[in-house]
């Protein structure tokens, strides 16, 4: 049955997300509301299902399109809805289809991975895993670590994989006779469709006696802790990569769990600064100066990440000016670099004056033949009129 919730709902997400935003979003829901982690839940399941049609439409740039416009119903008279009816779908099949965003891979430490779960070149590899962790502008400045919590399904301890409950063997599958797929005729006789053995999963055995732990799955979801090294330098959504700290290969592809692990992407979230705003590994600060520094110049402190950094304003400086502190931004995440601090002069014009303040300026206005200056004292009907031009 198809979703009715909004799709950027299902999935956490603005609007506004990129592709890659949806991607992890999707990756993220997917492992949390694994069967594996959530042995009986049929609610997280359900979860499950929902998050794969709101992945199908929104990673698909004309049904995004469509769907932003029209919503549910246009979405389904215009592209016929999301594509499959997830709702009768297998899990593991769901798998398969996305499997693309589940693999880990090379690439580095940092950012996405490629290879999907499965058998590769005769090894079997587990899927990838997400989470995430927020530092400050501070630790981008420094690196740092991390304390982080993580659940992921492993082998099962009990029937180390097997899904059966000791003392008892699993038997070949009466629906798929041992194949792990099953054909369905399509219409008319005309074409065939193969899809994964809705009874064994895949494994081409089915079990008669489950074992009470993992319940037939073979797999438990286990808590992990680790401490996750941030280097400096790293930006809002970038990844560090943990290789092996992902899942065991599938039950249905090695239920001993012999293979490859995937790994764990570790997607860092950075804490706005009250003060400074970064672009790239520049740092920008709005710095307020008075009306009497801008004409007159002034010799000024600001602050920095680290300390405080002298600066010189000249005579006669605009309102916007741009300033730089060479060398007090970011490090690169590559170079070691560092960007510079940019200031941006805002000028303020003080709500309040005190006499004396108010008596200079009306003299400076005399010097300057300024005209329109509003007399000393007004009315406040004569400020409603000069308002609506009466």
């Amino acid at each position: 049955m198809p979703t009715t919730r909004d799709y950027y709902e299902v999935l956490s997400l603005e609007r506004e997300a990129t592709s890659d935003e949806i991607k992890r979003a999707y990756r993220r829901m997917a492992m949390k509301y694994h069967p594996d982690r959530n042995p009986g839940d049929s609610e997280a399941e359900a979860k499950f299902k929902e998050a794969a049609e709101a992945y199908e439409v929104l990673s698909d740039e004309q049904k995004r399109r469509v769907y932003d416009q029209y919503g549910h119903d246009g979405l389904r008279s215009r592209t016929g809805g999301a594509g499959h009816d997830f709702s009768r779908m297998n899990v593991e099949d769901i798998f398969s289809m996305f499997n693309d965003i589940f693999g880990g891979g090379g690439g580095g430490g940092f950012g996405g991975g490629g290879r999907g779960a499965g058998r590769r070149q005769g090894v079997a590899r587990g899927y990838d895993l997400e989470t995430e962790v927020e530092i400050t502008l501070a630790d981008v400045l420094t690196g740092t670590t991390r304390d982080i919590e993580f659940t992921r399904a492993d082998v099962c301890d009990t029937c180390t994989g097997s899904g059966a409950a000791p003392g008892s063997e699993p038997v070949v599958c009466s629906t798929c006779g041992g194949h792990g797929v099953v054909v369905q005729a399509g219409l008319g006789g005309m074409f065939r469709m193969q899809t994964t053995c809705p009874n064994c999963r895949g494994r081409g055995k089915e079990i008669k006696d489950k074992c009470p732990d993992c319940k037939g799955r073979g797999r438990q979801g286990v808590t992990r802790k680790l401490e996750v090294k941030i280097p400096a330098g790293i930006r809002a959504g970038q990844a560090v990569r943990i290789a092996g700290e992902g899942e065991p290969p599938p039950a249905e592809v090695s239920p001993d769990g012999t293979g490859v692990r995937g790994d764990l992407h570790v997607v860092v979230a950075v804490e706005p600064h009250e003060l400074f705003e970064r672009d790239g590994d520049h740092l920008v600060l709005e710095m307020p100066i008075s009306f009497t520094q801008a004409a007159l110049g002034a010799h000024l402190e600001v602050p920095t990440l680290e300390d405080k950094a002298s600066l010189v304003v000249p005579k006669g400086t605009p309102h916007g000016k741009l300033f730089r502190v060479e060398g007090a931004g970011l490090p690169n995440l590559r170079s070691g670099k560092r960007g510079d601090l940019v200031l941006v002069t805002k000028l303020e014009v003080p709500k309040k004056l005190t006499t004396k303040q108010e008596e200079l300026l009306r003299q400076l206005a005399e010097v300057e033949e300024a005209e329109g200056i509003l007399p000393e004292h007004q009315g406040f009907w004569g400020k409603i009129k000069d308002f609506i031009g009466g």
